[in-house]
């Protein structure tokens, strides 16, 4: 009998056995550059270890992160503990953010976009809405169907997030970036430069 499909958990549990390629230990410098710009609460959809919550954390912004995985989290509690920072991280499914009893300012979502499925896109989109105050802002960077086809995550075109931002929002930027990947990626495995990706910045109407 053929094993069962691992789930979204088991599969990034699988892949934190290892560091992955996206955990740099930093934010990505295409969030970097508009950090400035974000005022408020934030929700980090997909916070993986902490670093982009624990990057806001440290600027004085009220920061909940949430992941799938459970043993990541934790290690988001401890990187917090050990700089002194006040941060809030949970286990949930970032499909899921309607469960939260809260709405806030922000959402970033810095790579977890591109790893949805149709399905769970669509069901993520609403929850974002759900948390997201009137007003409020996605800051979101995803891989562009300018990568090679090479490995890594599924390739999203302009299109795509015009199209899946299109009612209830209003896209304030859509404009190419790369990504950054961690130092231990062999050279040539991605695009020289980083990952071609796309940052879009869209405000809930």
């Amino acid at each position: 009998m053929a094993d069962a499909t691992p789930s979204p958990a088991d599969r990034f549990r699988d892949a934190y056995e290892n560091q992955p390629a996206w955990e740099i230990g930093r934010l990505q410098p295409a969030l970097a550059a508009v950090a400035d710009r974000i005022q408020g609460s934030i929700l980090d959809a997909g916070c993986g270890t902490g670093d982009c919550a624990l990057f806001f954390a440290e600027r004085g912004h009220e920061v909940h992160g949430v992941d799938i995985v459970a043993e990541v989290i934790a290690l988001a509690r401890t990187k917090a503990a050990d700089r002194g920072l006040q941060a809030q991280f949970l286990v949930l499914d970032a499909t899921n953010l309607d469960q939260l009893p809260r709405s806030f300012d922000n959402v970033i979502d810095s790579g977890l976009f591109h790893v949805l499925s149709d399905l769970d896109r669509t069901r993520y989109i609403a929850a974002i809405q759900h948390v997201l105050r009137p007003g409020g802002r996605l800051w979101l960077l995803c891989w562009s169907d300018q990568e090679p086809p090479k490995p890594g995550p599924r390739r999203i075109s302009r299109r795509e997030l015009q199209e899946a931002f299109a009612a209830g929002w209003t896209i304030e930027s859509l404009e190419e970036v790369r990504m950054e990947a961690a130092a231990h990626v062999p050279p040539g495995t991605f695009d020289p430069g980083g990952p071609r990706a796309y940052r879009l910045i869209a405000c809930r109407t």
